[in-house]
Order: C-alpha cells, then sequence, then structure tokens
C-alpha cells in the first residue's frame, strides 16, 4: 500500500523540509525506515556487533577495518557508508595512533643502496621482503626485543622471534626461520642499517641464498614504511593499554596478535 506521505507535491516536501530545517535526504531516509520498519530492527543489532568489535579493538580499528571484521566474521555484506554511519551515531572513533619519530642511527660497513626505492607492491609471494626490529618492555621496565620479516605481496608475517636481547641471533634467527618454510624464496630483503642488517653475518646468510639486499637511507624511515606502519598497529592493537608482567605474558601476546594479524 503507498503510503500517503508519499502523496505531498515534491515542491511541498521541500518547503516543510526547509521550515523545519531538515535536508529531504534526511525525510526519505526517515520515510523509508518508517515503512520498513525491519531496518531499524537490523541496524539495532548491527549497532550490538559494531560496538563489540570497537571494544575489542580498543578503540583502536576505524570503519574500514570494522567494517571489514564484521563482514568476514558474520559472513555479511555491509557496505562502508553504512557502517560509517552508525559509528558516527553511537561516537565511537577511532584513537589517532601515536607518530613515531626515532630512526636506527647506521652501523657497520655492509651497507647497500635503497633498490626497493619505496616501491611497496609486490606481484608474487616472496618477491620482496621488508624486516625490522622493535623494542617493547614488561614487568618492571624490563626491556624486549621483537624482530619480524613481512612479505609485501599479501602483508603476512612470515616469521618472528622474541628476544631479551638486541643482538645478532635475533635478527639471524629471523630469517632463518623465514627460509625455513620458504626454502625456494629468493627475494629482495629491504631492512635499515642497524648493526645486525649490516654484520658479515648477515650479509653472508643473504648471499648464500641469492638474496638481494636494500637498506633504507639515513634518517629516513619511510623508506621502509610498511614494517613502521605495522609496528604501529601492533603496538595499538595488541601492546598499548595492557600490562605484561612476565616475560612469558609478553611473547604469549605476541603470538596470539601474530595469528590475529595473518
Amino acid at each position: 500500500m503507498k503510503s500517503t506521505y508519499q502523496a505531498f507535491p515534491r515542491q511541498s516536501i521541500k518547503r516543510l523540509c526547509g521550515l523545519v530545517k531538515v535536508s529531504r535526504a534526511a525525510y526519505y531516509r526517515w520515510l523509508s525506515n518508517r515503512e520498513n520498519p525491519t531496518i531499524d530492527q537490523e541496524n539495532e543489532k548491527l549497532k550490538e556487533l559494531l560496538r563489540k568489535a570497537y571494544f575489542e579493538m580498543n578503540g583502536t580499528w576505524g570503519y574500514r577495518r570494522i567494517t571489514m571484521l564484521i563482514n568476514r566474521r558474520y559472513n555479511y555484506h555491509y557496505n562502508l557508508k553504512r557502517i560509517r554511519r552508525l559509528l558516527i551515531k553511537m561516537r565511537l572513533r577511532a584513537v589517532i595512533r601515536r607518530p613515531r619519530h626515532s630512526c636506527t642511527i647506521a652501523h657497520g660497513k655492509n651497507y647497500e643502496p635503497n633498490l626497493l626505492n619505496r616501491n611497496f607492491t609486490a606481484n608474487h609471494q616472496n618477491e620482496k621482503w621488508v624486516t625490522d626490529v622493535t623494542y617493547l618492555t614488561y614487568g618492571n621496565g624490563q626491556k624486549a626485543y621483537l624482530s619480524a620479516i613481512k612479505d609485501l605481496y599479501n602483508g603476512e608475517i612470515i616469521s618472528y622471534v622474541v628476544s631479551q636481547r638486541n643482538d645478532n641471533p635475533l635478527v639471524m634467527n629471523t630469517i632463518k626461520q623465514a627460509f625455513k618454510l620458504n626454502p625456494t624464496a629468493k627475494p629482495l630483503i629491504h631492512s635499515d642499517r642497524g648493526f645486525q642488517y649490516t654484520s658479515k653475518q648477515y650479509a653472508s646468510f643473504t648471499a648464500e641464498h641469492g638474496v638481494i639486499r636494500s637498506m633504507s637511507r639515513v634518517g629516513k624511515c619511510i623508506d621502509n614504511a610498511p614494517m613502521e606502519s605495522f609496528w604501529s598497529h601492533y603496538k595499538d592493537e595488541g601492546y598499548y593499554g595492557y600490562e605484561f608482567k612476565t616475560y612469558e605474558e609478553l611473547v604469549s601476546s605476541i603470538d596470539w596478535y601474530m595469528y590475529f594479524y595473518n
């Protein structure tokens, strides 16, 4: 049955909307929802899913990633605009990540040019890897170090190692783990100029496996932007706001996050 509200002439609707200071789009949306109460009911259910996802991610995810999570987890096909509109109504806004300004100081002698040259796309798996080390804390300020290698083809973290020491074995174990999982790979691997990546041991191992090495320029952290971005996401989603009393608790949380991220 056709609604009597639609019987108004278009000009009358425009005039009425102007009098009450409501856009015509908002009026028609209200009219549509009024005639289809199931839309409101579905939105209420969706709001609960959004609220759950938002707080599950500690408020760090924006509407794009929340849409991806909802659609994948529940096999839905909600569009970005709908999710964004509901999140705004619920006043759930993503926390802005803190900028990272520090860069690695170059050490050693085995430098390589920046062959990656900020071309962060790859056409197939194991074509381009990026790697880096970041430090974390647990307990009463004790330090731990996380080394990881990321495949630029699909963004997957293919290997990672956690250690209480920032030394050569940390990086060497990470790259050995990567080649154990991908024995035929011959990627271009990009890193900064940290002492582990300019060591003779690292240079010898990569040469032995036919790897092309690439390194960021001094003070140019953006040359390794994909790894910097990953560290930022990891710390916002799985590190900041959490308390790790022991090294084992920290390692367990990293294992969970890597599984979740991949």
